[in-house]
C-alpha cells in the first residue's frame, strides 16, 4: 500500500490523488486525513504553487467513509458512543477545516462516484469538473447517519436549499448530467479527457500571479458569509499589497508593449 495521497508538481500546478482504491478512496482513515493536512500546509508554504487538482485513483473519486470499518466498529467508528463526537472533531472534520485554509484554488476532477463524505470532499473544492461516468450522492441517511463533515453547509451553497434538501433527505444518487444541470459541477467532460481538461483549467489559473490568486480566493471566501462592507474593507487592504507585487509591475509592463 503506497502513500494515501500522491502529490505531484509540474510548474505551478500540483496534483493530489487519493490513493486508497482498495477501500473506494475512503477519506476517514487517519493516514488520509493527515496527508491532506500536510499537503495543504506544504502548498500554502510554497509560493510557486498556484493551483491544485484533486482526484481519486481508479474508478471512484471517493466513497467517503470506510463502510467496512463502520460495520466492524474499527478506526474512528470503534470508539464508544460518548467519544464519537470527539472522534469526528479530531478526525474527518479536520479535512474541511484544512481545505478551507488552502490559499490556492483547488479543482476537483471527479473521475467516478463521489458518495457521502466523498461528495462533500468535492464540495470543499473551489471548482468541480466531472467525468461523464461520475455520480454523486449525499448518502448518509441511507445508512441511518447524518453528514458529519460539513455537507449540510457546503451542499446548499452549491445547488440551493431545495435540491440540497432533496439529496440529503433521500440519499439518492444523481448522474453527471444532473449534477451539471443543478450547478453541482461546472462542466462534464468525456472520461478520458477529465484530467487533461482539469490540468488545462489549472494552467489558465496558474498563469496569473500567485499572490493575486491567493488574495482573490480569500476575498471570495469572505464574501460567502461576510458583509459587503467587510469584503470592501479587506479589498482596500489587499489591493495596495497587490500593487507592490513585482509580478504586477511585470504584467503592467507587458500590457504597455502589447
Amino acid at each position: 500500500m503506497g502513500a494515501p495521497l500522491v502529490v505531484a508538481t509540474i510548474d505551478h500546478i500540483q496534483s493530489w490523488t487519493i490513493n486508497r482504491p482498495e477501500v473506494g478512496n475512503a477519506i476517514t482513515g487517519a493516514d488520509v486525513i493527515e496527508a491532506i493536512e500536510t499537503a495543504v500546509d506544504a502548498a500554502n508554504e510554497d509560493a510557486d504553487i498556484r493551483a491544485v487538482v484533486l482526484t481519486g485513483e481508479g474508478r471512484i473519486f471517493s466513497a467517503g467513509g470506510n463502510v467496512k470499518e463502520m460495520a466492524d466498529r474499527q478506526g474512528m467508528f470503534g470508539v464508544d458512543e460518548r467519544a464519537k463526537r470527539r472522534a469526528y472533531v479530531t478526525g474527518i472534520q479536520r479535512i474541511p477545516r484544512a481545505l478551507k485554509g488552502l490559499e490556492v484554488p483547488i479543482i476537483a476532477a471527479v473521475n467516478g462516484a463521489a458518495i457521502g463524505a466523498g461528495l462533500d470532499l468535492a464540495l470543499m473544492c473551489d471548482i468541480r469538473i466531472a467525468s461523464d461516468r461520475a455520480s454523486f450522492a449525499e448518502s448518509f441517511v441511507s445508512l441511518g447517519l447524518i453528514p458529519g463533515d460539513g455537507g449540510t453547509w457546503f451542499l446548499p451553497r452549491a445547488i440551493g436549499w431545495e435540491r440540497a434538501a432533496e439529496m440529503t433527505f433521500t440519499g439518492d444518487r444523481i448522474d453527471a448530467a444532473t449534477a451539471l444541470e443543478w450547478g453541482l459541477v461546472s462542466r462534464v467532460v468525456p472520461h478520458d479527457r477529465l484530467l487533461a481538461d482539469a490540468d488545462e483549467l489549472a494552467g489558465r489559473i496558474a498563469k496569473n500571479p500567485g499572490e493575486a490568486l491567493r488574495m482573490a480566493k480569500r476575498l471570495l471566501q469572505e464574501s460567502q458569509a461576510g458583509s459587503l462592507d467587510s469584503v470592501l474593507g479587506m479589498a482596500a487592504a489587499m489591493q495596495p499589497l497587490a500593487h507592490l507585487d513585482p509580478e504586477h509591475e511585470v504584467r503592467i509592463a507587458k500590457w504597455r508593449t502589447d
